[in-house]
């Protein structure tokens, strides 16, 4: 359909692109049918690319950029400059004279940005850039009003409102001020004034009931002191009252002699756990609970202290109590249990109940809440300065971001790095640019299979800091001999740091043509040697079998018979020769056929047999090498890809580099450690010349080109005399 803007595009993976190459287009991304876009969505993180733009982009902040949000920066940047051509310049440079000074928010956004000069010390600068507008926190560090909201201590002008600042922090926590300094915002003062009354209101009560606080100020260390004896001083008196009862039980309640004997056979504190479960004083009918003295020494400390800070402030300076004294100092805490239950405002106890009336009763809350009043006045000016970064951003960023998403220009153009290709990894002499980073190779590997590309995963380290990562690794020339779990390479990240790369998991499918056409002879050749490997293994533990069977013989020799003589297998020597004969047979009817053929026919038959045996391989490798696609790869890793990418064999070349000299290099082919096989060679070439020989004269090619020359005919006809009539 055509909605009145026309666009360019341009061919390339086997797929149309389109081409981002005007301002105009950039305004107008929400009219190009989705269905043309290469990606609708990618990752925020994992790329190589400024994350502070992408989070910029990511409006709902959900770690996903997608169509609606790129669409809404495009229509933002474009609508911010006064010619949005300016944007294909990517440069992170911003003029101020390119922002669109004539709409209310361009108008706001060159004031905030020479505001922002002007902090910097630039005031005479015509551009601002990403790095200007980079540590907001430097450009608000001499202002205690930036509009956020929250307010520094250096923010009041007086004494008594910053103490109360502070005190709102120390009991409520800060909260960072786009300075970077801490501060308070209108939240945490509603807090701390809530909580401050309903303290305040809490301690009232007990300003009325003074039985609430039967030891004043110290109650609460006294109620503490007595919850931490209370359990065992409640068990002295039980033992009591029940060797009252039977005076049978009095040994049994203060502990077996036992039980003492075995603590006397170690180390022991008075400390210990076996200690501290003794009771607090020998038990004995009506006997009061001693606080000092003879008393277990485990608790002895906590003893003195209920002594001290609640027996002798309520009932006098007494060595020890009765149970009914017990009962009485527990029935005084009864109403400040039920009123400490009731406790509010704990947060913040810390300053005491006199000097929280002391803040409620001042203007704290006024001044506070005006000073507040005033820096949420200036938002609009200090939003204005995170537009202006926005922008710087858009400015240098949005274009190669669309030339990622929209089109895959940079991946394809080859000019320069896609934001997913994470750097290049050096293996067998080989270099892979087409490396992504991942965070589970097994998942990972799960979906990029579906690529039809040969992946090697690596484990990347780098020992002097420690760091990790995992990559993937497409391999698009070359083959695969020499790729195995565990070889080792060197992997340098788009920042040029090395790593050393292990692979780790590989995902196999063709690489190229080439190795397709020598695949089946690799696998002859390796099946072959796995062959001859087992039969001599085989022969080698037969070998070894017999020498144990000699000795065992040779020592046995005079306690058992000789064994008869083994007979011939004769179904062996039968198989034996039925493959001896059928590869003769295949082998005259090569040579049979190569005989009826012209000698410069030969060479071209040779070349036949060999692609008859290669074609097939090849085929399968062209079919899975033409559907190699970029998706699942880049799907694996959280994109929403939206077209075949496909990596062909050309662009496939190009991905991957394989060693080759330099243009102009002098080669020096004597390698004076090369391993010498002379008289193996030398066998071979008689040996293939004697069987060429044989075939010649065998199949009559002798008698052909030189006539009377040993005729096959005669010999055969000699041959039958000496064998006479059958």
């Amino acid at each position: 359909m055509n909605n009145g803007h026309h666009w360019h595009f341009f061919r390339a993976g086997g797929f149309d692109q389109v081409k981002i190459q005007s301002g105009s287009d950039l305004a107008q991304l929400d009219k190009l049918d989705q269905k043309l876009w290469v990606a609708l969505a990618c990752p925020t993180r994992g790329l190589e690319f400024d994350t502070k733009t992408l989070d910029l982009i990511d409006t709902d902040k959900d770690g996903r950029i997608r169509a609606p949000e790129i669409i809404a920066a495009g229509k933002w940047a474009t609508g911010c400059l006064k010619n949005p051509d300016d944007l294909l310049r990517g440069s992170s440079s911003l003029p101020l004279s390119a922002i669109n000074d004539a709409a209310p928010e361009g108008k706001q956004l060159v004031a905030s940005a020479k505001q922002i000069l002007r902090d910097l010390g630039k005031a005479d600068a015509t551009a601002i850039s990403v790095e200007d507008t980079l540590d907001t926190t430097r450009i608000f560090a001499q202002t205690n009003f930036n509009g956020d909201g929250i307010i520094q201590v250096d923010a009041a002008s007086d004494d008594a409102t910053k103490a109360v600042i502070n005190d709102i922090m120390a009991c409520l926590g800060s909260e960072t001020d786009r300075s970077g300094k801490p501060g308070i915002s209108q939240a945490k003062l509603d807090q701390f004034l809530a909580e401050a009354q309903a303290h305040t209101g809490w301690w009232k009560k007990a300003d009325s009931d003074k039985t609430l606080l039967p030891l004043g100020e110290a109650t609460p260390a006294g109620a503490a002191t007595i919850k931490a004896v209370k359990a065992k001083v409640d068990d002295y008196f039980a033992r009591c009252r029940l060797a009252a009862f039977d005076a049978r039980a009095v040994g049994a309640l203060n502990r077996a002699e036992t039980e003492y004997a075995a603590l006397a056979a170690k180390d022991i504190s008075h400390t210990a756990t076996e200690v501290s479960g003794f009771p607090l004083a020998r038990v004995e009918a009506g006997r009061p609970l001693p606080l000092v003295g003879p008393v277990n020494p485990a608790w002895a400390d906590a003893l003195k202290a209920l002594q001290q800070q609640v027996v002798k402030p309520l009932l006098g300076d007494k060595p020890e109590i009765t149970e009914s004294d017990w009962a009485t100092i527990l029935s005084k805490f009864t109403g400040y249990e039920g009123w400490a239950a009731s406790k509010a405002g704990a947060t913040v106890e810390k300053l005491g109940s006199k000097r929280l009336s002391e803040i409620l009763a001042s203007n704290a809350k006024d001044a506070i809440t005006a000073l507040i009043a005033k820096d949420k006045a200036l938002e609009p000016e200090f939003n204005a300065i995170a537009a202006v970064d926005r922008l710087t951003r858009y400015y240098r960023d949005l274009v190669p971001l669309l030339k990622n998403f929209v089109s895959f220009e940079d991946f394809y153009s080859r000019q320069a790095k896609a934001i997913f290709q994470t750097g290049t990894l050096y293996l067998d002499q080989r270099s892979c640019e087409l490396c992504l980073g991942v965070e589970d190779a097994g998942k990972h590997a799960t979906m990029a299979a579906l690529a039809g590309a040969y992946l090697a995963y690596c484990d990347c380290v780098r020992k002097a800091t420690g760091e990790k990562r995992v990559i993937v690794a497409a391999f698009t020339g070359g083959d695969s001999d020499n790729l195995m779990v565990g070889r080792n390479g060197i992997f340098y990240d788009r920042q040029g740091r090395d790593w050393d790369a292990t692979i780790t998991k590989i995902v196999d499918n063709p690489i190229s043509i080439r190795q397709a056409f020598w695949a089946p002879y690799k696998k002859l050749v390796r099946m072959l040697e796995e062959q001859v490997a087992k039969r001599a293994a085989a022969a080698d533990a037969a070998s070894t079998a017999k020498m144990q069977s000699a000795a065992t013989a040779t020592a046995t020799a005079d306690q058992k018979p000789p064994e008869p003589p083994k007979k011939i297998d004769t179904g062996t020597l039968a198989a034996i020769g039925l493959v001896l004969t059928t590869l003769l047979a295949a082998l005259g009817g090569i040579f049979g056929a190569f005989a009826k053929l012209p000698i410069w026919q030969v060479p071209l038959a040779i070349a036949g047999i060999m692609l008859a045996i290669s074609i097939p391989s090849m085929v399968l490798a062209w079919l899975k090498l033409r559907k190699r696609n970029l998706g699942p790869i880049l799907d694996a890793n959280g994109w929403a890809i939206n077209a075949k990418a496909k990596i062909n064999l050309p662009f496939g070349g190009s991905l991957t580099g394989v060693a080759m000299l330099p243009a102009g290099s002098h080669r020096d082919l004597r390698d004076p450690y090369v391993q010498k096989h002379t008289g193996r060679n030398w066998f071979m070439v008689v040996l293939l010349l004697i069987l060429l020989a044989a075939s010649a004269w065998y199949f009559g090619l002798v008698e052909k080109v030189l006539p009377g020359v040993l005729p096959k005919s005669s010999w055969v006809k000699g041959c039958e005399q000496q064998a006479g009539p059958r």
